[in-house]
């Protein structure tokens, strides 16, 4: 059977070297969605290819796909090879700070001006994803509109309200002056108040989750079917933005996502969330996967939640890397970041992975928090030895279990509308220290080995991540003069540090905050002071969101004052 036969056609699925035919327009608007990065990544990318499907099902109007892989060439769509100039609505997707900056090649090399001020009508700049409602100011001078939240709670209409404009001869400051006011429309230079970010589902479930439209060897995921389990994260990790920008979080029906796997029939599926042990149908779903003979991959794990059944399960069809998230380097600084890890449940688990024969562990490590000490990778050292030694002992006297640890390495980057939105950033000479202190007490462990990021990079996104209107000159330069971020930054006559190497005052005020996510400041501000008191905090419970209203959320969805 070949692998075109394997998916039924009415699925909707495009697989395979399959695309979508490149169609006449026909009368209908052409809008342009951007992935502004390599093929193989927005293909992978489950937020982008839903926002595809969306668009495909509005009528009135034809969505044709963007990516960059780079060059002075103008860009030109996926499937018909139209450029990207031809197109009078240009969409966006923003997941990466990085990604900035070839948001604007593409504006350049398409000859349009990449200042919102610069362009006289059409086309219309809108941009979506993560990045829109966590800080759309460093970018903010090349985009007409901001997706403010999620796609299913609207975008499509923001999309086809174009439609009358378009082709009623109306212009593109007609229309932003229009849906100034509306919930989920940012608009630079014209919307005053906050605006209020848009979700879909109710507090705790999600009645569309996600998943793939393209399921292709050209991806990431190789022929892989990404499928949304859920939506946010209920431990309020200081840290992570997703425990904060995505609340309520929400979980998929699992009968939703057994008809999405019926309708598709994929080889393998890839479940996606962000804490799929939380999930309480994950043990009866990948079941239900194993007999069908359908494949799976498992996006994140918890330790805490991995019981006996599931590590045989998992050992039973195949897997045999498991990747668990430390993240602090010592007890005191997990405890601080409210990450609320075990320590012997951590080993227990360790010892039980090794005795069910999975031969690779993965571990994660972020360095660079506030006020870490030497004296924290210290103990990290000998926790790591803790760890060899639960390896060891779920062996027992078997010769196999896991061989070889891996221990990733990245620099802390504090994100909006998290407690460590006010926290200074470690310098690189500190981060680079701390890198080298790592591969020191990792060293001498048998069977383990440390790969660090460079903290560089990690720099450049806090700066990306935390900057106002004026980073935006920085993005420009780079992109539209062709200069490395390196040189852009001894060029740019921003002041890096000014960003990055300080506590901000509490009641500062931040470039982000023209957005109005629904978690309180007062509560955000509350959980900085109690990191740096190395406090934890409860979990965001199951208890209604009206009742609980420890963030602000209860009131933020249940008690918005009407509109005059």
């Amino acid at each position: 059977m070949s692998e075109t036969q394997f998916y039924p056609p009415e699925s909707g699925i495009y697989y395979g070297l399959d695309r979508p035919a490149a169609e006449e327009w026909g009368g209908r608007l052409p809008v342009a969605l951007v992935f502004p990065g390599p093929s193989r990544l927005g293909l992978s990318t489950l937020g982008w290819q839903v926002v595809w499907k969306l668009l495909q099902d509005e009528p009135g109007i034809i969505v044709e796909r963007f990516f960059w892989e780079g060059g002075d060439e103008e860009p030109r769509a996926y499937d018909s090879g139209r450029p990207l100039s031809d197109f009078p609505v240009i969409s966006f997707s923003l997941n990466f700070e990085e990604e900035y900056r070839a948001m604007v090649q593409m504006l350049d090399r398409a000859n349009i001006p990449v200042r919102s001020a610069d362009r006289g009508d059409w086309p219309i700049i809108i941009a979506g994803g993560p990045l829109s409602f966590m800080n759309p100011a460093p970018v903010a001078p090349a985009v007409d509109l901001f997706w403010v939240g999620e796609a299913e709670a609207g975008f499509p209409k923001i999309i086809s309200d174009c439609v009358d404009y378009v082709f009623g001869g109306k212009s593109r400051a007609d229309y932003l002056a229009d849906h100034v006011g509306m919930d989920g429309a940012y608009i630079p230079g014209l919307s005053k108040d906050p605006v209020r970010r848009v979700l879909a589902g109710s507090e705790r479930e999600l009645p569309e989750p996600g998943h793939s439209c393209f399921v292709t060897q050209e991806s990431e995921f190789r022929d892989m079917f990404l499928l949304e389990v859920n939506r946010g994260c209920p431990y309020g990790c200081r840290f992570c933005a997703a425990g904060y920008v995505y609340r309520p979080p929400r979980h998929a029906q699992v009968d939703v996502l057994k008809r999405a796997v019926e309708r598709v029939n994929p080889g393998k599926v890839g479940l996606v969330g962000t804490a799929l042990t939380d999930w309480p149908d994950l043990m009866p779903f990948l079941h239900w996967l194993q007999d069908r003979g359908t494949k799976f991959s498992l996006a994140s794990l918890r330790y805490d939640g991995l019981t006996d059944d599931m590590l045989t399960f998992l050992r039973r069809t195949g897997t045999r890397s498991v990747t668990l998230a430390l993240e602090g380097a010592s007890h005191r600084i997990r405890k601080a970041i409210n990450k609320n890890l075990k320590e012997d449940v951590f080993l227990d688990a360790v010892s039980r992975i090794s005795k069910l024969q999975f031969n690779h562990l993965k571990l994660y490590l972020i360095a660079g928090w506030p006020d870490e000490t030497e004296a924290d990778y210290d103990e990290l050292g000998e926790f790591l030895k803790e760890i060899r030694a639960a390896i060891d002992a779920g062996k027992g006297k078997k010769k196999t279990g896991v061989g070889h640890v891996t221990i990733g390495v990245s620099s802390l980057v504090p994100k909006p509308w998290t407690p460590f939105q006010w926290a200074p950033m470690a310098t690189e000479e500190h981060l680079n220290k701390v890198m080298k202190k790592l591969k020191s007490v990792v060293k001498p462990i048998k069977g383990f080995q440390v790969r660090v990021d460079k903290p560089a990079p990690a720099r450049l996104q806090g700066l990306l991540a935390r900057g106002d209107e004026k980073v935006f000159d920085l993005i420009e330069m780079s992109a539209c003069q062709g200069l490395s971020w390196k040189k852009a930054l001894r060029a740019w006559d921003g002041d890096m540090s000014a960003y990055l190497d300080r506590e901000r005052g509490a009641d500062e005020a931040f470039p982000w905050e023209c957005i109005e996510t629904g978690v309180n400041r007062s509560f955000l501000r509350r959980e900085w002071e109690r990191y740096k008191a190395v406090q934890a905090s409860p979990l965001c419970g199951k208890a209604p969101c009206k009742k609980c209203n420890a963030c602000g959320m209860g009131s933020w969805l249940y008690d918005r004052p009407e509109k005059d």
